[in-house]
C-alpha cells in the first residue's frame, strides 16, 4: 500500500511538473508573440508617418524623385515583411531610405524650418526610440524562451510538444559597420 502511494505520488509530481513546464513554455512563446506585435505596431506607426514626411519634402525638393521612390519601396517592404528576419531587413532598408530623405532635407533651409516637417521629424525620432525598445523587449523574451527550450529537462518536453527556438531580431550588416564622420 505504501509503495503504491509512493508510486502514485511520484507520478503525480511528474505530471504536475509536465503541466508546469508546458504552461511555462506557452507563456514564454505568447510573450514573444506579443513583443513581436509591439515591434509591428511601431513599424506601422513609422510607415504611416512616411507619406506625410515625403509629401512635405516633395513640396520643397521636386527633383529628388529617386529618393522618394526608394522611401516608398522601403515602406512597402516593411509593410509586407512577415518573419522577424524579414522585418529586420526591411527596417534597415527603410532606415537607409530615410537617411537619404533627411540628407535631401538638409539642402533646403526653408524645409528644415517648416513646423510640419519638424513635428514629423520629432514623431519619427520618438517612434525610432520605441522600435529600439520593442526590439530589445522582443530579444529579451526570445532569450528567456530559447534558454528554456534548450535546458534539460524542459528540452524533452519542448521536443515532444514541438516547441522550437525563435529567431532574434538582428541588426542588419550595414548597421554594424563603423560610422565614418568627416568634417
Amino acid at each position: 500500500m505504501n509503495t503504491t502511494l509512493l508510486v502514485l505520488g511520484g507520478l503525480g509530481l511528474v505530471v504536475l511538473y509536465l503541466i508546469f513546464a508546458y504552461n511555462k513554455l506557452i507563456v514564454l512563446r505568447t510573450r514573444i508573440q506579443e513583443a513581436l506585435s509591439s515591434i509591428d505596431v511601431q513599424l506601422k506607426r513609422r510607415a504611416d508617418l512616411i507619406p506625410n514626411l515625403v509629401n512635405t519634402v516633395k513640396g520643397y525638393a521636386k527633383h529628388e524623385k529617386g529618393v522618394f521612390e526608394n522611401v516608398t519601396k522601403a515602406r512597402s517592404a516593411i509593410m509586407s515583411a512577415k518573419t522577424p528576419m524579414e522585418k529586420a531587413k526591411a527596417d534597415a532598408g527603410l532606415t537607409m531610405a530615410l537617411k537619404s530623405l533627411f540628407a535631401v532635407a538638409e539642402a533646403y533651409p526653408n524645409l528644415k524650418a517648416n513646423e510640419n516637417f519638424q513635428d514629423l521629424q520629432r514623431q519619427l525620432e520618438d517612434t525610432e526610440d520605441k522600435i529600439a525598445y520593442s526590439r530589445q523587449f522582443y530579444n529579451s523574451n526570445v532569450l528567456e524562451y530559447n534558454t528554456k527550450v534548450l535546458s534539460f529537462p524542459i528540452n524533452l518536453i519542448a521536443g515532444i510538444f514541438g516547441f522550437k527556438q525563435e529567431e532574434f531580431f538582428k541588426a542588419d550588416e550595414g548597421d554594424r559597420k563603423n560610422v565614418k564622420v568627416e568634417f
